[in-house]
């Protein structure tokens, strides 16, 4: 009787593996839990890009509370995937939205470089040479793509490039949703 048990083993773990490989292959890997939604955006203050075409402020926690609705784009020159987003960026800029960038673990030059060459969509860009903010974001990787409202308080988190069904299903109609 015990010998029944040791032929059925292999069949018991492979059902096991085929139940927990099932379960996981139906979620979605783009959305990735946050625990930063709903709450207001973590405190930071960056140096900007030094000589790029701002006024060379930089970003804070307090640009993003002052009563409009922000896109935050986290970003780098580096990183292939911000390139393939980077028109459907400037799309919102030029629709009138306001979009702030965050260029993450770059150097100044290659990232000034970089939007002379796509195009500048942000009002304000904070330096995270060391990656210290995008810590406190809850930054997986780049690019990734959040939507604030005008107290300040994250309401939307994007992983990955911005695609335009991205766009029309959720970052647009989450920017409709808090008054953009």
């Amino acid at each position: 009787m015990n010998r029944r048990w040791l032929f059925l083993l292999p069949v018991l773990a492979f059902a096991g593996i085929a139940v927990f490989l099932g379960i996981g292959l139906t979620h979605d890997p783009s959305k990735l839990p946050s625990a930063l939604l709903d709450k207001p955006v973590p405190r930071f203050e960056l140096p900007g890009l030094d000589g790029a075409d701002l006024d060379g402020e930089g970003l804070s926690s307090a640009d993003l509370a002052d009563g409009e609705p922000v896109l935050v784009n986290i970003f780098a020159s580096w990183c292939v995937p911000c390139r393939v987003e980077h028109p459907y960026i400037n799309a919102l800029a030029e629709e009138g939205i306001r979009v702030v960038g965050i260029n993450y673990k770059d150097k100044p030059e290659d990232a000034r470089a970089w939007l002379a060459g796509l195009g500048n969509p942000y009002t304000l860009i904070g330096s995270d040479r060391d990656g210290r903010a995008g810590i406190e974001w809850g930054v997986y990787g780049v690019p990734e793509t959040f939507v604030i409202d005008g107290s300040g308080t994250i309401r939307y988190k994007h992983v990955g490039p911005v695609q335009e069904r991205d766009l029309r299903n959720a970052i647009r109609p989450v920017l409709e949703e808090i008054g953009r």
